[in-house]
């Protein structure tokens, strides 16, 4: 998956299984993922539950590679915002609105996230674990960068804060999205910049 768009968007040019894939995230955002059935996913995407696992082997398969997905597009993502030439307030201001755009775009997979990771198998878990660290690094690297003297505990706990802010998303949606991407930069800013 490539890091240009954001992972199960579902639309027209989307493979049949990402469709399946965003369909799942929404209907397990609303009703939980022990809430929702086979067949439920299938009704959603017009076809019929048995018929989802010529792409899925079940529905723990399904949840697995959605967070598995979100992940690896959050790191990869973040990794090319880090790695950007420019000076660290600049990469530290990308990376924030990356993240925003990422919460705001997809709320579901957001809500899906936060609720379902004890949902995963072992080995998916770990897989998702490891890529999450391997994110707050990017975000404790550019953090230091921009703050001077600010050692690693502190950056990876405002790091984690500030997730926690952004990921406020599917509960906050009181002003229209650009107004409060930019409100949700300007405070995961100044929330980070204090860190010091």
């Amino acid at each position: 998956m490539s890091h240009g768009s954001a992972p199960l968007s579902g639309g027209e040019k989307a493979s049949r299984r990402e469709q399946i894939l965003a369909a799942a995230a929404e209907l397990f955002a609303q009703h939980g993922f022990h809430g929702v059935g086979i067949d439920d996913i299938g009704a959603a995407v017009g076809i019929s539950g048995p018929a989802l696992y010529r792409h899925f082997r079940s529905k723990d398969a399904m949840l697995g590679e959605m967070l598995t997905s979100i992940s690896e597009y959050l790191f990869d993502g973040g990794k090319a915002h880090a790695d950007r030439s420019g000076d660290a307030d600049e990469i530290l201001a990308g990376l924030v609105r990356f993240h925003v755009d990422f919460a705001l775009q997809r709320p579901a997979l957001i809500t899906v996230q936060e609720r379902n990771l004890a949902n995963l198998t072992d080995t998916d878990r770990k897989q998702v674990r490891a890529l999450q660290r391997r994110y707050v690094e990017v975000w404790v690297r550019a953090l230091r960068a921009a703050v001077p003297n600010l050692d690693e505990p502190h950056a990876r706990s405002a790091a984690h804060a500030v997730f926690g802010l952004i990921n406020s998303t599917p509960h906050n949606r009181h002003l229209p999205d650009d107004e409060l991407a930019d409100l949700l930069c300007r405070l995961a800013l100044g929330a980070l910049y204090a860190a010091k």
